[in-house]
């Protein structure tokens, strides 16, 4: 199931910030919480692993079950696995809405996504997971556009920047897939060779 815990207590035992608010708090506190933390014993290479997979999980609000499924599409594909993987979770309607400025997190994108606040190339899709193709436009919908949170952001997103594979059209409340996610450019922390391997061993 996807985790709906702490997502701060998860942030400082993976060592990975999820939200804004996790940045700050690993500014001051590095490492695991509880009694122990600060002494943290050195993971297995099977642990390093699988934390990676909970970084990336975690991350882009992915369940185990459609996670593995996202892998075995990666696998399939030509290329190297690993950013494979990490496209085609950048290319989920959730990620583009968050790539795009409409969301502060991943979270709040799935959300609105959920609630039918857009729409592709016209069409309105309310399913988090859809899987977005270069050249889509990705919309908020007309009704949708009055309502007090896009409202509220409208101003943030005149000087919002986005990564060079999508671009934003703030006066029509729109953004467009230009390309395929550039791996380089995503400011990633996750080690996706070790996913790689983590599945390997199974």
């Amino acid at each position: 199931m996807r985790y709906t815990g702490p997502k701060v207590k998860k942030a400082r035992r993976l060592g990975m910030a999820f939200t804004a608010k996790d940045a700050k708090i690993l500014q001051k506190r590095n490492f695991a919480p509880g009694q122990h933390g600060q002494s943290r014993s050195r993971l297995s290479e099977y642990g390093t692993q699988l934390r990676e997979k909970q970084k990336a999980k975690i991350s882009y609000g992915i369940m185990e079950r459609q996670f593995e499924i996202y892998f075995n599409r990666a696998l399939r594909q030509t290329g190297v696995t690993g950013d494979n993987l990490l496209k085609l979770l950048e290319m989920r309607l959730d990620n583009i809405v968050y790539r795009l400025g409409f969301a502060e997190t991943r979270a709040q994108a799935r959300q609105l996504v959920n609630h039918g606040f857009f729409e592709v190339n016209g069409k309105k899709v309310d399913i988090a997971s859809y899987q977005t193709k270069v050249g889509d436009t990705v919309t908020v919908k007309k009704g949708k556009q009055k309502k007090a949170y896009m409202e509220k952001i409208k101003d943030k997103l005149k000087n919002f920047q986005t990564l060079d594979w999508v671009s934003l059209n703030p006066a029509e409340m729109s953004g467009k897939v230009l390309s395929s996610p550039v791996i380089e450019g995503l400011g990633n922390e996750i080690n996706t060779q070790l996913i790689v391997e983590h599945y390997s061993r199974t």
